[in-house]
């Protein structure tokens, strides 16, 4: 690989040398502060070879690498008279919208899980009792039905968590918060009617279980409370003072003013959600089925979590994710269309495998990667797309969890009338077909590469034996997540390769493999191990941490090392790393993935130091 020129080009298409005002990297992309975005050719970028993706993010220019992010970096600052010194660079600066999008993500995404839960709970429980399985004047069902409430009608809390971690400010407090608004003497005045008033000031009789809106915006005020309290309470007293000032200031603002405003807001959009549906079932699902993609890029589908959420906790199901599933479908069809139709070696393997993992919901490399590199599979995406969410909207398909968006979350359409998972079934059918189709008629270019055609073809490749099992031990003690869940487009999108990523709850990285520390990041967030077997490891501490410049970091090894399971490699203050704002979520990564049949993460919850984590066929 030309390291030299893939970084010219790069330099070439983000503007030139004088459009850059800092340029750093972490492990795997360049990280531009760039002078007018707008100079950027982001098409051009997409198409050099060694660049796996952009993504412009926070005021900031990402260019994803890869494994040899550092070899293109030293060839980009030879090119480019760069002045590198920590004060230079600048402070990201973020838009209006830009914060919105991403506050509404920080908050809702921590939650899905328990809403997922218990909207899969509440379908399945209509189902049975459709189905005569189940009677709902059985106290089985009146206790599962509570159950399958409680995340919907406890809302608030959840929210006041996340919200608290989002804004910087107590989460303990803000669940207090959270608690005042679902409190049963409050909700007995509300049921009773009666004018009620504090201070003299007149509180507005809101029903706030299962709201969205006011729990959020409180919690908005709430940190900026608590800054200005602990500014004025003396030290000596802030244990005990600073939280009852908090809450005395915050609870009645909130009952008073912002809770109400907050109402009023969700109950607009959850009014304007309904009266869609109630006149035009297609249009949410057409929409969405013909437009997602866009969604995305401009990444606008975060701002989609206040309806989707306003819409299950109100109605008990959404319609905005069956079209999101539709066009994912549609994502992977024009893909693998085009996996079949090109001759070019190296597209047919990345559409095949890009077209695959969409269906499953994982939608960025088939997109960026393929489609929309070639164009016109992308066009086909859209109206495929727009084919099958309009069947969804016409059969009124509804999703009872707010995920959904993929084939293997299929379930999430189960309900209490069969006809609603065959019908989305049906709609995911149409525009994969039509996708597929439109695609192959319209064609694309395609450029087959002599040269590595050739290469290919005098290439000996070891071939891994198929029966040789690897199994890579947890280097971390924590909470297991799939890395799917990881907010990271590198590592959830599996650019990097597949594994598991982990939220530690101890200090200490250990080795999980026998074999050698091949890179040590300079700034001991992150470290490449390789296996005496050939498996290629990326232990990635935290996201974004590379900002931290090896503070609250310390490293036992060295490059080149030899290590043994257990072996401690790296200590880190993680309390010290969250106090900071940055996530200390741990992406575990095989980055040699596509030289093994499969790699398949253990579905567990929690481990400990040496548990089995990944398994290397």
């Amino acid at each position: 690989m030309n390291f030299k020129e893939i970084a010219n080009q790069i330099l070439e298409h983000i503007g030139g040398e004088k459009n850059v005002a800092h340029v750093t990297h972490c492990v795997t992309r360049l990280r531009f502060n760039l002078k007018d975005d707008s100079k950027v050719s982001i098409d051009k970028l997409k198409k050099v070879k060694g660049v796996m993706g952009c993504v412009n993010k926070g005021g900031q220019f990402q260019v994803i690498i890869g494994n040899t992010v550092s070899d293109v970096y030293q060839e980009l600052i030879k090119l480019g008279n760069f002045n590198m010194s920590k004060g230079e660079e600048k402070t990201e600066k973020k838009g209006i919208l830009t914060n919105i999008f991403d506050t509404i993500a920080g908050v809702f995404t921590p939650i899905i899980p328990a809403i997922a839960g218990c909207g899969m709970l509440k379908g399945f429980l209509g189902l049975f009792a459709a189905l005569g399985w189940i009677s709902k004047d059985t106290q089985t069902y009146y206790i599962l039905n509570f159950i399958s409430d409680a995340a919907f009608y406890f809302l608030p809390i959840l929210l006041a968590y996340t919200a608290a971690i989002k804004f910087k400010t107590s989460q303990y407090l803000a669940v207090v918060i959270g608690g005042v608004l679902l409190h049963p003497n409050f909700s007995a005045l509300v049921s009773a009617g009666e004018s009620v008033k504090f201070f003299g000031l007149p509180v507005a009789l809101v029903k706030y279980g299962s709201s969205v809106i006011p729990i959020i915006l409180i919690v908005w005020l709430m940190s900026y409370v608590e800054k200005l309290v602990n500014k004025i309470i003396p030290k000596a007293l802030k244990l005990v003072f600073v939280p009852l000032f908090v809450i005395v200031i915050t609870a009645p603002i909130g009952l008073i003013v912002i809770g109400p405003l907050g109402d009023l807001l969700g109950g607009g959009l959850a009014s304007v959600i309904m009266a869609i549906d109630s006149k035009a079932t297609w249009a949410l699902p057409l929409i969405m089925g013909g437009l997602s993609p866009v969604i995305i890029m401009t990444g606008m589908h975060y701002s989609l979590f206040p309806a989707v959420f306003t819409q299950l906790a109100t109605l008990g199901y959404q319609t905005l994710m069956p079209g999101m599933l539709v066009s994912n479908v549609c994502q992977g069809a024009a893909a693998l269309a085009v996996s079949f139709k090109t001759k070019n070696t190296d597209l047919k393997q990345l559409s095949s495998s890009t077209g695959a993992t969409a269906l499953l919901g994982i939608t960025e490399p088939a997109m960026y990667g393929v489609n929309l590199k070639l164009k016109k599979p992308f066009y086909a995406v859209l109206a495929g797309g727009a084919m099958g969410g309009l069947y969804a909207g016409i059969t009124a398909v509804k999703g009872f969890t707010p995920s959904g968006t993929g084939l293997i979350g299929i379930a999430a359409y189960i309900g209490p009338e069969i006809s609603n998972v065959i019908n989305i079934l049906i709609a995911c059918a149409i525009g994969f077909v039509a996708t597929f189709i439109i695609t192959w008629m319209i064609g694309f270019e395609d450029e087959v590469d002599e040269a590595n055609e050739d290469s290919q073809e005098n290439e000996v490749k070891e071939i891994k034996p198929l029966n040789n099992k690897i199994s890579i031990k947890s280097p971390i003690k924590g909470e297991a997540v799939p890395l799917s869940k990881v907010d990271d487009m590198t590592f959830a999108e599996e650019i990097m390769g597949k594994g598991i990523a982990i939220i530690p709850t101890s200090n200490e990285v250990v080795s999980p493999i026998n074999g050698t520390v091949s890179m040590i990041f300079n700034t001991k967030h992150a470290i490449g191990l390789k296996s005496d077997d050939g498996v290629e490891i990326l232990i990635h501490i935290g996201l974004d941490t590379v900002k931290l410049e090896g503070e609250h970091f310390n490293v036992f090894v060295k490059s080149g090392d030899r290590v043994n399971i257990g072996d401690k490699l790296v200590e880190f203050d993680k309390e010290a790393i969250k106090d900071k704002g940055y996530d200390i979520v741990t992406p575990i990564v095989i980055t040699n993935t596509m030289d093994y049949l499969e790699v398949i993460a253990s579905e567990v919850d929690s481990v400990k130091q040496g548990d089995e984590i990944i398994t290397v066929l």
